[in-house]
């Protein structure tokens, strides 16, 4: 029984099929591994890149309202005011941002010089804003277009208005 056994064991036929589809496993395995790397390494970088023209987008909003000085209409201090400067004709619009996502908002209790600022309060006096804008980039799959990335830039804006010198002996 013993040299049977010996025989038996000494026989090798087959076990280069068994290592060989052992290895095919391993290599499969490892193709998937990396292939599902590479998809998610794909959605993360659309994702910034999403988030990148989002900000830019409400960067070129921002941009666009403070280098129009009619954005900002010289407000009496009765009161806060809210205004969509893109529905202004004057003021060009860029990144086709829509107009409920952009606003300027006058804080009426600001007043004075800013501190460190180097501003004399002679002659003139400030107003101060509050320039709000929503950038968005909307992904497109296949036909129609979902919602993308959003991202909301917030800027303070202060105007120097001159006021008018009296003439002296009036």
């Amino acid at each position: 029984m013993g040299a049977k056994m010996i025989t038996v064991l000494r026989n090798q036929s087959g076990a280069a099929l068994v290592i060989a589809l052992i290895m095919i496993v391993v290599i499969t395995l490892i193709a998937l591994a990396s292939s599902y790397t590479s998809i998610f390494e794909m959605k993360i970088s659309g994702n910034i890149r999403g988030l990148t023209n989002a900000f830019y987008a409400a960067d070129a909003g921002i941009n666009a309202i403070t280098a129009q000085p009619s954005s900002f209409p010289l407000i009496s201090n009765t009161g806060a005011s809210l205004n969509y400067p893109f529905q202004n004709a004057n003021v060009q619009n860029p990144a086709n941002i829509p107009s409920s996502n952009a606003s300027i908002t006058y804080y009426k209790n600001l007043e004075g010089p800013p501190r460190g600022g180097g501003y004399s309060a002679v002659n003139v006096s400030y107003a101060y804003f509050l320039v709000q804008c929503t950038g968005s980039d909307s992904a497109v799959i296949g036909v129609s277009a979902v919602n993308g990335a959003k991202v909301t830039l917030y800027e303070d804006v202060m105007q120097i208005i001159p006021i008018a010198q009296q003439q002296e002996g009036s």
